[in-house]
């Protein structure tokens, strides 16, 4: 009997069996559930089956995997995916979210889970992608960035201008203020749109591994190297390679990076031959390059290679007025996430917006939005709502002295609670984790804070 495309489920995640009464519960559907080894080519197997869903497995470190991932979803951008990681971490989930996985959840995650994950995925008949409202710090096509600030409008036309070549840029700002945004732009206004957009994080990655992840390397090159890898610049030729936050790496690997850029030719780890590329490479950095290279951390002649155009990405409290037109967006985007009306800001709440510092820029703009969407029931969210939950050394204060007053024991619960969900990105289960609470818990407090908020709501 032939198969339907439709009907079919791609299981590549071998170290996760899945449960029997999940399995019979699928086919009951009408569902076939298709194995398929995890050290295989995934994509192959997609164009194979054509699923319905994937579940693939994601081991330590994550690269790879998250290599394959992006290389699935640009050939199947409606396909749902799910990932079920060996070691995880936030940082690796973060990445597959924007990704767009439908799910990232842990080996050995409980049955009820994953029927949960199986079913949520397998309800969108044409994935979460489509259905994902883009975020400017996030956005794979953001062909109208959110910007009024003068300064930053200037940004994006010169960005837009300098597109089309195939020059080399800098982009320096603050963490947090939006530089992968400028890089997606530049790539997405470029004649290298229908190419890759690789991002690689340069301080996330030891400097034995980077090389093996930028350069790629032979079979037998060290210990472990079982088989050809191609690296970044590889994989983004063709494309746009977005080298972040350079200035973490180390000299060796700077010198490598300077012959990439003049040559257009890459050597593997292990390799005899070059392998020329056509590759543009995007450099983003939160320091002083110059200083850097006058403290004899960073080559100069590597800066005067990426320095041909340099972006300056200016800190949230120098564009005042793109504070109000985010923090709305901010609000839309996650009210369409969690399918809830959407709410808006109140004159008084953008005044009190706008006189904040924001240390953490655009991302905690964003979280600060996604933390009213949970806690604000009304549809107008004023200055008093985000007064009570701001985090205390955000920005809002002026300290005048180095004293460290003494809060209220429930205060500074509160403080640690909402931070915790900052620093997880607004997940309650891995938020609870690292407080040593229950999510129940969690939920309860979360409860406790907006009944605080709104004396007389429900």
């Amino acid at each position: 009997m032939s198969s339907n495309h439709h009907k079919n489920i791609l299981w590549t995640a071998t170290d996760t069996p899945l449960p029997k009464d999940l399995w019979d519960r699928l086919e009951g559907q009408g569902y076939r559930v298709m194995l398929s080894e995890s050290d295989g080519d995934p994509l192959k197997s997609i164009q194979k089956a054509s699923p319905k869903l994937w579940v693939g497995q994601m081991d330590e470190g994550g690269e790879k995997a998250l290599t394959t991932l992006s290389t699935v979803r640009s050939s199947c951008p409606d396909l749902p995916i799910i990932v079920i990681c060996g070691d995880p971490s936030v940082d690796t989930a973060v990445k597959a979210i924007k990704l767009g996985v439908h799910d990232y959840i842990p080996r050995g995650t409980s049955p009820d889970r994953l029927r949960m994950t199986v079913e949520g995925a397998l309800s969108h008949p044409c994935g979460l992608t489509l259905q994902r409202p883009e975020r400017p710090a996030r956005a794979e096509g953001c062909q109208s960035p959110i910007a009024a600030d003068s300064g930053m409008l200037r940004l994006f036309a010169l960005a837009k201008k300098i597109a089309r070549s195939r020059t080399t840029v800098l982009i320096q700002g603050e963490s947090g203020t939006g530089k992968e945004v400028i890089a997606r732009y530049i790539h997405q206004h470029s004649g290298r749109d229908q190419g890759p957009f690789v991002a690689v994080n340069c301080a996330a990655l030891p400097e034995t591994l980077l090389e093996s992840e930028l350069f790629g390397h032979e079979r037998g090159a060290f210990t472990g190297a079982v088989s050809r890898k191609k690296g970044k610049f590889e994989l983004a030729d063709g494309g746009t390679l977005l080298l972040d936050e350079i200035s973490e790496t180390e000299v060796s690997i700077q010198a490598k990076l300077l012959r990439v850029l003049q040559e257009r030719e890459i050597d593997r780890v292990g390799g005899q031959l070059s392998v020329p590329v056509d590759t543009r490479v995007i450099a983003t950095t939160n320091r002083d390059l110059e200083e850097e290279t006058q403290a004899g951390h960073f080559r100069l002649d590597l800066f005067y290679r990426l320095n041909v155009v340099p972006l300056h990405l200016p800190a949230l409290r120098e564009r005042v007025d793109d504070i109000a037109p985010l923090g709305n967006y901010f609000l839309e985007t996650h009210c369409s996430l969690n399918q809830i009306p959407v709410k808006k800001l109140s004159p008084d709440a953008e005044a009190f917006l706008k006189k904040r510092r924001w240390p953490g820029n655009v991302r905690e703009l964003e979280n600060l939005m996604e933390r009213a969407m949970l806690l604000v029931d009304s549809d107008f969210i004023r200055d008093e709502d985000l007064e009570a939950i701001s985090m205390p050394d955000g920005g809002d204060g002026s300290p005048e002295t180095g004293i460290k007053q003494v809060v209220p024991l429930k205060d500074m619960e509160k403080k640690m609670i909402f931070r915790a969900l900052d620093d997880h990105k607004g997940n309650r289960t891995h938020a609870a984790k690292v407080l040593g609470i229950s999510v129940r818990t969690l939920r309860n407090k979360l409860h406790e804070y907006q009944g605080d908020m709104n004396p007389n709501g429900a």
